[in-house]
C-alpha cells in the first residue's frame, strides 16, 4: 500500500505537470515493451518498436529490471522540458547519488546475481559510461516513443483538462478524488494499491501530478524522499498509440476527416494552439475548423487571456459519445474488454 500524507500546505501546492514528461514515457515504455499485458493497448506499438529496436535495451534492461526499484536519476524533473534538457541532467548525476542508487538497485536485484559490469562502470564514474548510457537512452526513445509523441500528448493533455475541471469544481481535494480508481482521496491521506508497503509525507512540499501515458495500473514516485514529489499515474485509455491518426469514421463521412480529427481532438476542451497540435493541422486550419463547429452549435469558445478555449457543447458530447460508442463495440466484438 502506498500512502501519501498531506498538509493544509501540501494541498494548496498540488499542481499537474503542463506537458508529458519524456524520461518518465520512455523508463515506463520500456517494462510495457516487456510484458505481454494490455494486447489492445499496447500489442501494435509492441510489434512496431520491437522492429525499430537494436541493441541499447541491453544496458538499460540491467539498469531498469522487469519490476521493482529503478533508480530514481533516471527520470529527472528536467525531463518534462524535453529529451535534450532530460539527457543533461542524468549527465550531472553526483557520483555519490549514482554509487548510492546504484548499490540500491543492486540490493534489490532478487536471488543476489551478481551487478552487470555495465553497471559498475556506470558507478566508476567517467565520461564513457555515461556516453554509452546517454545514447541507449536517446536511440531507444526514437524507437519507441517518438513516432507516438503526437498521441501521447493529446492523451495526456485530455487528462489535465479533466483534472483542471475537477480542481475549478471543488478545490485541490476534489482533484485527488478525481484521479483513476487505484488511487483513493481519504483526506487527508492518498492511497494506492503498491508493489511494497511506503509512506510517503510530502511535509509541505506539494505535490506534482503527472499523468503518464505508459505507466499503467500503479502509480509510480521517486525512491528518495529528499527528492521534490512526483506522482506518476495512467492517463485512461481509449485507444492505441498509432503513428497517424485513424481514419474512415462515421463522423468523418458526415463532417470531413480534418474536421472530426479536430472534434475529437476538443476531448475535455483546449486552446486553438492545442487542437492544432492534437490534430496534426497548422493553427490558422485549426481556427477555421473550429469556427465551423462552434457555428454547427458542436463547441463553445470562450476568450481566456491572450487565448481562446474551446470545450464540447452538449450536442457535440453526443455525437462524439455516439460514435465512440459504435468504436467500443466493434472492439469489443474483436477483442474483448479494453483495459489497458
Amino acid at each position: 500500500m502506498l500512502r501519501i500524507h498531506f498538509t493544509g500546505n501540501d494541498l494548496a501546492g498540488v499542481r499537474t505537470a503542463a506537458r508529458p514528461d519524456v524520461l518518465w514515457e520512455t523508463i515506463l515504455s520500456f517494462h510495457r515493451l516487456r510484458d505481454r499485458r494490455g494486447p489492445v493497448v499496447f500489442g501494435e506499438w509492441r510489434s512496431e518498436t520491437r522492429m525499430r529496436l537494436g541493441g541499447e535495451t541491453r544496458l538499460l534492461a540491467a539498469l531498469v529490471p522487469s519490476r521493482g526499484y529503478f533508480p530514481d536519476f533516471l527520470t529527472p524533473a528536467e525531463g518534462v522540458n524535453g529529451l535534450d534538457e532530460g539527457l543533461q541532467a542524468i549527465r550531472a548525476t553526483t557520483s555519490g547519488r549514482l554509487r548510492g542508487e546504484l548499490s540500491l538497485l543492486a540490493a534489490d536485484r532478487s536471488g543476489g546475481r551478481t551487478v552487470p559490469h555495465s553497471l559498475r562502470a556506470l558507478a566508476d564514474g567517467g565520461a564513457e559510461p555515461f556516453d554509452r548510457l546517454v545514447g541507449a537512452l536517446r536511440s531507444y526513445q526514437r524507437a519507441a516513443v517518438e513516432p507516438y509523441w503526437p498521441h501521447i500528448l493529446a492523451r495526456v493533455e485530455a487528462d489535465r483538462a479533466r483534472r483542471g475541471r475537477a480542481l475549478l469544481d471543488g478545490g485541490a481535494e476534489e482533484l485527488l478524488a478525481s484521479l483513476p480508481p487505484m488511487l483513493r482521496w481519504r483526506a487527508p491521506v492518498l492511497e494506492a494499491d503498491y508493489p511494497v508497503d511506503r509512506d510517503v509525507h510530502l511535509d509541505g512540499r506539494g505535490l506534482l501530478l503527472q499523468p503518464s501515458y505508459f505507466c499503467r495500473g500503479t502509480p509510480v514516485v521517486l525512491r528518495d524522499p529528499a527528492l521534490p514529489p512526483v506522482l506518476v499515474y495512467p492517463v485512461t485509455h481509449g485507444e492505441a498509440p498509432t503513428v497517424r491518426p485513424p481514419g474512415g469514421s462515421s463522423l468523418a463521412k458526415l463532417v470531413g476527416q480534418t474536421r472530426s480529427t479536430v472534434l475529437h481532438a476538443i476531448g475535455d476542451g483546449g486552446t486553438t494552439s492545442e487542437l492544432a497540435r492534437r490534430a496534426g493541422v497548422s493553427l490558422a486550419s485549426a481556427s477555421q475548423h473550429a469556427g465551423v463547429l462552434r457555428e454547427a452549435g458542436l463547441i463553445a469558445t470562450l476568450r481566456h487571456g491572450n487565448a481562446v478555449l474551446h470545450t464540447l457543447t452538449p450536442l457535440g458530447a453526443a455525437l462524439l459519445g455516439g460514435t465512440q460508442r459504435k468504436a467500443d463495440l466493434r472492439c469489443y466484438a474483436r477483442n474483448g474488454p479494453v483495459t489497458s
